[in-house]
């Protein structure tokens, strides 16, 4: 059974007070030398807490101190130990970005939920994507479009309708945002190891801004898309609980 556990709470006072009771009852450990993260919060934190640890090969396992919590489990002390020692291990991929903007610049970012293109101004984005180097979508016209993973297709990607997939799927989903033309077109799925290009036309007239897990670059002229393979997330969730159940019951309620 597992004791070696750092903590770390978003700056909301619900996850701060959970913070101070929990390590007053478990201790902390410093995360290099811990078996197990636990980060308190909603789902914005524990996105922060994987993007941070990426580099460390330990387990993190969140627990709600947050709103939505679609990544997290619920709160609770008295048993932790006993939860953590049978919790079951998802291992997600993210996405990284590769964007030019208009000023010649070249940014990188990684996303675990989605990588995603938002009209900047009055006009509607007018977008060119390519898949592996073929140009499949001459001019899609709309206020956006974004490639999202498995784990992150329950979030931004689902409200704009795109599918929601399996946990353990090979497949990514790329999602049209507020379509105008094709008006009817709301995206396709794609293979995991497909890369993904939007080219912005008329991109001085119709400006837009590109985001990969909050952080954005803005004024894109290109973005390029890939499921990064190199790095592995380590998710904990309470057995019965995983990700795939949660996936589908997203789509029964």
């Amino acid at each position: 059974m597992t004791r070696k556990i750092a903590f770390f709470a978003s700056d909301a006072p619900t996850a701060q007070t959970a913070l101070d009771a929990l390590v007053l009852r478990f201790g902390q450990t410093p995360e290099a030398e811990a078996d197990v993260i636990v980060a308190l919060g909603g789902d914005g934190f524990m996105l922060h807490t994987l993007h941070r640890t990426q580099n460390l090969d330990i387990p993190v396992y969140g627990m709600n101190r947050g709103t939505v919590g679609f990544l997290m489990n619920e709160y609770g002390e008295d048993d932790l130990l006993d939860r953590l020692e049978a919790a079951v291990e998802e291992v997600i991929n993210p996405l990284s970005m590769r964007a030019e903007s208009r000023d010649g610049k070249i940014h990188t970012a990684l996303a675990i939920n989605e990588v995603s293109l938002l009209r900047a101004g009055p006009q509607a984005a007018k977008l060119r994507i390519s898949i592996d180097g073929r140009m499949r979508m001459q001019e899609l016209v709309c206020d956006g479009a974004l490639v999202a993973t498995p784990a992150g297709s329950t979030a931004y990607n689902n409200s704009a309708h795109g599918p929601i997939l399996p946990i353990g799927s090979d497949v990514l989903a790329l999602t049209a945002v507020a379509a105008f033309r094709p008006r009817r077109w709301r995206g396709a799925l794609l293979p995991k190891a497909a890369v993904v290009r939007f080219d912005v036309i008329e991109a001085d007239k119709r400006p837009v801004m590109a985001d990969a897990d909050s952080r954005w670059v803005e004024d894109v002229i290109w973005v390029e898309i890939k499921s990064e393979a190199r790095i592995s997330h380590r998710l904990l969730f309470d057995a019965g609980h995983g990700l795939e159940e949660r996936l589908l019951r997203e789509q029964f309620t």
